[in-house]
């Protein structure tokens, strides 16, 4: 097993840093178990790490960092009479590696967000989702985990076996134990068929029924400062059709626009923000469509190069015109400049606990900054805006929401905590955010 002392780690976003007593990455099942184990005998809690891509401290740790890179890969695949499959991954695994070894085998996840760089644990630990008015987030694809609980114990929990600690466990920020393996519900592998057009955005909010219920995946970006919008419509087809981007088209619009001209229109926003209405303006006007076909996580995930701060809130659907307006009557009013677009996203219903789509139909509205650019005036508004319609923000992005605004927000947010209680007692796999966004309610190791 790697053990090193006092590694100082940083998130992507460069939002949150650690120097941790030790990081430890075991190689096995049972060294995880040994390291936990020990972590509890030398009073040190345990954070485990993934990518790095949530944007909030979730990961920050005094203690024992635990990196899972060896618990990693297919563990096995069971096949379903419905075409179906339960695939058992390392924890570890890596979402791109995860696309790549479900495509060797024919097949897919059902839906997927648009980064491929977190670990199947992180994704799923935060609420990591995509978008499909009939889809749920990655969690929501989790049939079963098996867990390193406090006691250095392992444990296989699901639906059907140990029920409540399997709903915290698959989306609850790593406090009730480190997931060391997920067997994920997948799919017969499919193509998706992109349309990526610029429209306004009053056009797009006087069809948004029709564009949300009318295709398998709808999102759209919105340039603050403008009218315009960047749509993204993919929707299945036949295996057998074949329309690739052409990949001189592809580099310009996903590499060239999308991350370099984009990150030089970023820093001269920041070197002379007025100018930023102009530089979207531009921006938006430079879009143009494009359509191809390709394999499902091809369409799903786009490139990230350019370092950004992003709050992300669930709100519910019905809302979003009204809460897209009040975002718009605040840039104005405050002068308040904002080169990055806001991304809307849809999902549908579901019942795990502590989803941001629990119990109702929900629009995502991602706002990011530039990394050089100042964020938290613009975000607190945001999030002012958001509470007035019992937004919830995602568990892996910027937020100043505590323990006691998420009792309001989420029915079974007491019995989250009473799981989390009764799993981890000593507060073992807890940190300060943890803490904050669940409540300290028990002693600390």
């Amino acid at each position: 097993m790697g053990t090193r002392r006092g590694a100082t780690w940083q998130n992507w976003a460069r939002t949150a840093v650690a120097t941790p007593h030790r990081s430890e990455t075991p190689r096995d099942l049972q060294e995880l178990s040994r390291t936990v184990q020990g972590a509890a005998r030398d009073a040190l809690r345990v954070r485990a790490v993934g990518g790095g891509h949530s944007f909030t401290p979730a990961a920050v740790t005094e203690g024992v960092h635990l990196h899972l890179d060896h618990l990693a890969g297919l563990e096995s695949l069971e096949r379903r009479p419905d075409g179906t499959a339960y695939a058992t991954v390392g924890a570890g695994t890596r979402l791109h590696t995860l696309n790549s070894l479900l495509a060797a085998h024919g097949l897919a996840m059902r839906n997927l967000g648009d980064i491929d760089q977190q670990t199947v644990a992180g994704a799923i630990s935060t609420g990591t989702h995509g978008t499909g008015a009939r889809l749920g987030g990655l969690a929501t694809q989790v049939v079963g985990v098996r867990l390193v609980t406090a006691t250095g114990d392992v444990v296989d929990v699901s639906r059907d076996e140990q029920p409540e600690l399997f709903a915290m466990a698959r989306l609850g920020l790593g406090s009730v134990g480190v997931l060391a393996a997920v067997t994920l519900e997948v799919v017969p592998a499919f193509r998706l068929e992109a349309r990526e057009e610029p429209w306004s955005l009053d056009a797009v909010l006087e069809g948004l029924d029709d564009l949300v219920d009318g295709n398998d995946h709808f999102e759209f970006y919105w340039f603050p400062h403008t009218r315009r919008t960047l749509t993204k419509r993919n929707n299945r087809v036949a295996a057998d059709v074949v329309e690739p981007l052409n990949p001189v088209r592809a580099w310009i619009d996903d590499e060239l626009l999308s991350n370099g001209l984009f990150g030089l229109t970023n820093r001269l926003a920041t070197l002379v923000p007025a100018t930023t209405p102009r530089i979207n303006a531009i921006a938006a006007r430079a879009l143009s469509a494009r359509r191809y076909v390709a394999p499902s996580h091809e369409v799903f995930v786009s490139p990230r190069r350019i370092v950004f701060r992003e709050m992300e809130y669930a709100i519910p659907r019905r809302e979003l015109p009204a809460v897209l307006g009040e975002i718009e009557a605040w840039l104005r009013s405050s002068g308040e400049r904002v080169p990055f677009p806001l991304e809307i996203r849809f999902a549908a219903a579901d019942d795990l606990w502590l989803s941001t789509a629990h119990g109702r139909e929900t629009a995502y509205v991602a706002a990011h900054q530039y990394v050089k650019m100042p964020f938290r005036r613009y975000f607190d508004a945001v999030e002012a805006i958001m509470r007035q319609v019992d937004g919830r923000p995602h568990w892996g992005k910027m937020h100043w929401l505590d323990s006691e605004r998420f009792a309001e927000l989420y029915p079974r947010f007491a019995d989250a905590q009473r799981v989390r209680a009764t799993a981890d007692p000593d507060g073992l796999f807890g940190n300060p955010y943890t803490d904050h966004v669940f409540g300290a309610r028990h002693p600390q190791v």
